[in-house]
């Protein structure tokens, strides 16, 4: 079956299957799943079965249930609800119509008009203009839309009255019927959250999975470059190792700022949309681009994808390239000069658009494009959101093109927008109080199954440049969903990281490398998105529905289902070189990724970070999939923090086509129990894919191993780093189709020994190189104390079998080089913010 075909029955379903319907005069009762139930009432008993612009697919296998009807009661009874309805009595109303189930063993009742007074919110179009929460001209607070999650254990979704799917090969957009009706979507899952977000993924579509270069990194900026300029850009990211994967070109590739566009006063003159003039634009900008097919070209040649911004509310005006041919198409004679208007629900326009305008630009190299409408909130049809249908269209014309995966870029429209990704939360103020809101924002968004927003790292404008807030924005970036530099063209908000303090440059090019090095288990979490329902950033409420603090602590948030992140979101105060955060941990052990401390869960804590540490707690005995810094490796890197037991899977398929929904596609398990590791054999295939590969083993919080084995065979291909406290282990290639089993023993010990010490050592050395800019009394205090302690982890690297002793030493020397810090700091105040970083 061809792709396309396979997607459309897939995503195009929407009769439901009859053994599920329960009829009786003028209502239907569709038993979708076990908690979820479709109630229609029609005044003249017809019911619609067209897909809506929400629920595309209900033919889905029915579940168990019972039903009764007598002569005044129909009764309808699943594993999670019962319902009741007496019949002859018209549309739906609380007088008429109710359903039941248990919550934490007490009866709930659901009655139409009931008020869902605990819904636990969704998401928003959009930032614009947002500082934080807050609208930065008007103060209003941003509301969010309800989203399918209640503390209630209920939801409901009115589809009364909204337009239809037709059932054309383009499935296009079409009004409902004007008849009296009711199209009511029940959802029941008391707190089991998850279960509901894949009920509704059943009938509203999956939740995109992005190509996979889209889990890189972007760059983009508001700035008018050339293509010389571009390349220039990316020279300094080849010169810096940064990693590079999205090439985002704002508004100005395009025709923007002709003078016939200004009125005498330097004013822009509207166009014949009565839209700004260029705004709107489809024509390269010959002066910027002189060769747009060769820059495209050499895009692609740098392995890399690129994005145009279009503003296309303004239709094709007489001076665009594709003017011509656009007016005959749409019956306008061109030497009229009329423009043709922008509407994106009349299906010949957008027909014509397509294939005369952005199809061509699409084969000369375009891959996806940056919708970024700001205009009107409505089009020709009732109900139907433009932002909602320019994410359909061009989401499905590259379905229905079927040369590559499909990718746009644009803002929230709705429920339903999940199935067409990615999310462009808008311009936003570069702020703290927008670096705070952003992780709420983003992990609540999950509740409407919007899992991807692409938020301006840095923020978009009126910020000073704060390099302190860019570096915590990046941490952030490199645990959220879309990984997106970007701002206005103030010149104080350089998104070059090379251009900040070196100490700020450091730290966040290791976290771009931490980015690219994450991809296999970002992708990985994606494919389980596409599964469950469930995106990769998500409340804390979804593992912890009966504990306050899940609620309570809205700014930590699972990335992935092993990885807990706390980002930090407020600047450390003056002569302070960390910050101080309170932070809840769920019951059981986690491991602090950047300072290696173990750590007993169920209790809020309190640490402190230092700007190169982010507060990112790792669940024992996970298994974390990353890739090497070798571009040119095959290797496999598997991070295995401390524990019993943990498993793994790794997906992949080609990155960047839909052969993935036909079943091409590879899933590797990996399996801890205690110090054995086992790599089963892949299971599937896709064109492509690697038949070998070898595996770097990285064990944080270890002491040098005893012994490893592989396959039974002893092997010596290790090393041991003191400052990470990590044991590194290097395999032979393997066929992928083959077991692998590692077996490590290492020495028994206690944890509380090496628990912590990776952020010791690393906040003795700040000071040791401060001190070495900044020297003290050496007749009074010893630089060879700190220097000795800042060298304990160098010399476990080099001597391993030293290491229980190094650590023991380091123990018994650290008061008493802290004490001296804390002579010094009496008789000179620069060293007391060190003292404090060295003590926390």
């Amino acid at each position: 079956m061809p792709v396309s075909d396979c997607l459309k029955h897939y995503e195009y379903n929407p009769m439901v299957n009859e053994n599920a319907v329960v009829k009786s005069e003028n209502v239907r009762f569709s038993i979708l799943t076990s908690g979820l139930i479709r109630m229609e009432w029609s005044e003249d008993g017809k019911f619609e079965d067209l897909a809506s612009l929400i629920f595309v697919n209900r033919n889905l296998a029915v579940p168990r249930f019972e039903k009764r009807i007598t002569d005044n009661l129909l009764e309808i009874r699943t594993d999670k609800l019962s319902l009741k309805y007496k019949t002859g009595t018209g549309m739906f109303t609380e007088h008429n119509l109710q359903i039941e189930f248990t919550l934490n063993n007490k009866k709930v009742t659901w009655k139409p008009g009931t008020i869902d007074n605990k819904n636990l919110g969704g998401t928003a179009r959009t930032l614009d203009e947002y500082n934080g929460d807050t609208h930065y001209l008007t103060k209003e607070k941003l509301k969010l839309d309800d989203g399918l999650i209640s503390k209630n254990g209920w939801t409901v979704i009115d589809d009364t009255g909204k337009p239809l799917f037709d059932n054309s090969d383009w499935p296009w957009v079409t009004p409902r019927s004007c008849r009296a009706h009711q199209d009511l979507y029940f959802f029941c899952y008391g707190h089991d959250y998850k279960s509901v977000l894949k009920d509704f993924t059943k009938v509203a579509g999956k939740i995109a999975l992005p190509p996979r270069f889209a889990f890189g990194i972007w760059w983009s900026r508001y700035w008018q470059y050339t293509d010389v300029e571009l390349k220039e850009l990316v020279a300094e990211f080849e010169l810096y190792k940064l990693p590079l994967n999205v090439f985002v070109v704002d508004m100005d590739w395009h025709i923007a700022k002709n003078p016939e566009f200004y009125d005498e006063n330097g004013n822009k003159i509207p166009d014949q949309a009565g839209q700004p003039a260029g705004w709107t634009g489809f024509t390269w900008n010959k002066n910027y681009f002189p060769d747009p097919q060769g820059f495209l070209k050499w895009i692609k040649e740098k392995n890399m994808e690129v994005c145009l911004n279009l503003h296309p509310a303004s239709g094709i005006q007489p001076h665009e390239d594709q003017y011509e041919a656009m007016a005959k198409a749409m019956g306008i004679d061109p030497s009229t000069k009329k423009y043709v208007p922008f509407d994106i629900v009349h299906k010949k326009f957008t027909e014509n658009f397509m294939k005369l305008v952005l199809h061509p630009m699409e084969n000369d190299g375009v891959d996806f494009w940056w919708l970024d409408w700001q205009q009107w909130s409505t089009t020709t049809i009732p109900g139907v959101n433009p932002t909602f249908y320019l994410n359909y269209v061009f989401y499905s014309d590259m379905e229905r093109r079927n040369k590559k995966r499909p990718i746009i870029f644009h803002r929230y429209g709705g429920l339903g927008n999940h199935r067409y990704q990615i999310g462009f939360s808008g311009d936003t103020i570069s702020s703290w109080d927008s670096l705070a809101f952003q992780p709420y924002f983003t992990s609540t968004a999950a509740n409407a199954g919007y899992g991807y927003w692409s938020h301006d790292i840095g923020g978009h404008m009126q910020g000073d440049g704060d390099p302190e807030l860019y570096t915590r924005w990046v941490q952030y970036g490199v645990f959220s969903p879309i990984f997106r530099t970007h701002s206005c063209p103030e010149p104080l908000l350089e998104r070059k990281i090379w251009e900040y303090p070196t100490e700020y440059f450091q730290i966040m090019s290791s976290f771009f490398r931490l980015r690219r090095a994450l991809l296999p288990y970002i992708y990985s979490s994606a494919r389980k998105s596409y599964d469950s329902g469930v995106s990769i950033c998500k409340p804390l409420y979804y593992d912890y529905p009966e504990l306050v603090e899940a609620y309570e602590f809205k700014n930590q948030y699972m990335f992935g289902d092993d990885v807990l992140v706390a980002p930090v979101t407020e600047p450390m105060e003056e002569n302070s070189l960390f910050v101080e955060k309170e932070i809840w941990l769920p019951e059981g052990e986690w491991v602090e990724l950047f300072t290696g401390t173990l750590l007993n869960g169920g209790k809020v804590i309190k640490r402190t970070f230092a700007l190169d540490e982010m507060p990112v707690y790792v669940k024992a005995g996970s298994i974390i999939p990353m890739q090497s810094d070798d571009k040119k490796s095959a290797r496999t890197v598997l991070n295995i923090f401390p524990g019993e037991s943990g498993k793994a899977q790794i997906y992949e398929d080609e990155g960047n086509n839909q052969q993935f929904k036909t079943g091409n596609y590879t899933f590797t398990e990996i399996c801890r129990n205690k110090n054995k590791i086992t790599v089963y054999p892949v299971k599937g295939e896709f064109p492509g894919m690697p038949k070998s590969r070898s595996y770097e083993l990285r064990f944080p919080l270890t002491l040098p191993p005893e012994r490893i084995r592989i396959n039974g065979k002893e092997i010596d291909t290790w090393k041991y780093t003191g400052n990470e406290l990590t044991t590194f282990i290097f395999t032979p290639e393997f066929r992928v189709d083959e077991k692998v089993e590692i077996e490590v023993e290492f020495p028994t010990f206690d944890r509380k020994l090496i628990s912590g010490k990776k952020k010791q050592f690393s906040r003795m050395i700040k000071f040791m190189k401060f001190l070495a800019k900044n020297s003290w009394d050496s007749s009074k205090y010893s630089n060879d104390m700190i220097v000795y302690a800042g060298q304990t982890g160098h010399r476990i690297t080099l001597k391993p079998e030293t290491a229980v002793q190094e650590l023991r030493n380091f123990n018994d020397n650290l008061n008493g080089v802290l004490e001296m810090i804390k002579k010094a700091s009496v008789e000179n105040p620069i060293y007391v913010s060190y003292l404090e970083l060295c003590k926390g």
